[in-house]
């Protein structure tokens, strides 16, 4: 698939800005702070509903507007539909398709797909297990939609149940609402779980290749799905068959019933895929921690180009986005990074300077500067004048 327009109104520093795009790649290149991010940053929305950057939706609309649209037309197998966002301010979002309004905003995912490799990824190797839990979660939605659903329910019951194992202390001794939500919240969970140990053991081979042909001298790496409940641990572990929900689900409720005192005690919530985390290794130990600077790039790299391979291989193809990397990478990484790019029907890149863009990414060049895009010349292009002026 491919974004062939892009429109986005009173989103980040952008008034207003509207984009032709075509398959193959097109670079916006432009200085810090011009807004080339925040262009593309809106198509990673209109796939995820988030941001790769912020956390929640308000550092989103343009300071003194009220709400913020994002539109584009995709392009899937010949067929074009066009998908809006409205980013309002303390309102619920809302969101049409073709022009129609559809009832949730969660209706319009799968009509863009992005994988998105940004500065920020080095958290996936550095960070929290929360980065690498919404690396998964995200790649859940990308191959199935339904997956946001999923993941909107546990998060549900989950502030449900952390609420109620506040107030737990002063129950005198009656737990039947906690018995309920134990069931709500295993069951919820043992869904997400289950889903996430199959997209591990299916992701961790594309890791691996991608990140053998990054840093072809480092040591192999690794990447398994780890949980705090012994019982489900096992079970990402390799060649161990993969369970169904219901099994995943009982396990869990077991872990509860055991830790409910502790629970009780903390007043939050032990067990459950909150807690989760996928487990990078670089040779026989842990990634985190250990990889050096160039080795963390890489495992962030290869964490992208993996999931974007298993999309791809499954027929999902996404827009692939290269949001400022070049810069941080060297020539080797470059080079391998475009190898894969240019196996994309559409790639979207941004860039500082236009000569951090390696040569095997040709194609349309779009110069971002004081609060407007245009094309650059094909001349210009063809000359490698990346500095002369703007086609109008």
């Amino acid at each position: 698939m491919y974004v062939r327009a892009l429109s986005v109104t009173d989103f980040r520093s952008w008034e207003q800005a509207d984009l032709t795009f075509a398959p193959g790649v097109s670079v916006l290149v432009g200085a810090n702070g011009q807004g080339k991010t925040n262009l593309v940053e809106a198509v990673g929305y209109l796939a995820s509903l988030s941001s790769h950057r912020v956390a929640n939706d308000a550092p989103l609309i343009r300071r003194g507007a009220s709400s913020a649209t994002v539109r584009a037309v995709a392009v899937n197998e010949g067929r074009e539909l066009t998908v809006q966002v409205e980013i309002a301010s303390g309102k619920a979002n809302r969101a049409r398709v073709n022009r129609a309004p559809v009832r949730s905003p969660r209706e319009v995912l799968g009509i863009v797909r992005t994988v998105v490799f940004a500065p920020e990824d080095l958290a996936l190797v550095r960070g929290d297990p929360a980065e690498r839990r919404r690396l998964l979660d995200d790649l859940l939605v990308a191959r199935a939609p339904r997956w946001a659903g999923v993941r909107a329910d546990y998060d549900k019951v989950l502030r449900q149940r952390s609420a109620l194992l506040k107030t737990a202390k002063n129950a005198r001794g009656d737990t039947s609402t906690l018995d309920v939500w134990d069931a709500h919240l295993a069951r919820a969970g043992g869904v997400l779980v289950a889903g996430r140990l199959e997209l591990a053991a299916a992701l961790a081979p594309h890791v691996r290749d991608a990140y053998a042909e990054v840093a072809p001298e480092s040591e192999p790496v690794g990447a398994r799905y780890r949980s705090k409940v012994e019982a489900v641990d096992a079970l990402g572990a390799p060649e161990t068959e993969l369970p169904p929900p219901e099994a995943v689900e009982e396990m869990l409720l077991d872990e509860m019933r055991r830790r409910r005192p502790q629970e009780i005690e903390r007043g939050v919530c032990l067990v459950g895929p909150h807690r989760d985390d996928l487990e990078l290794t670089l040779g026989d130990g842990p990634a985190k921690g250990y990889a050096s600077h160039g080795e963390s790039w890489s495992l962030a790299l290869a964490l992208r180009l993996g999931g974007f391979e298993l999309l791809r291989g499954e027929g999902s193809e996404p827009v692939l986005v290269l949001d400022d990397v070049f810069a941080e990478l060297d020539v080797r990484r470059r080079r391998a990074l475009a190898r894969t790019a240019v196996r994309a029907e559409q790639v979207l890149v941004t860039a500082a300077v236009d000569d951090d863009v390696p040569d095997d990414l040709q194609g349309a060049r779009y110069v971002v500067e004081s609060g407007t895009v245009r094309e650059m010349a094909a001349a210009l292009r063809s000359t490698g004048g990346g500095s002369g002026e703007p086609d109008a």
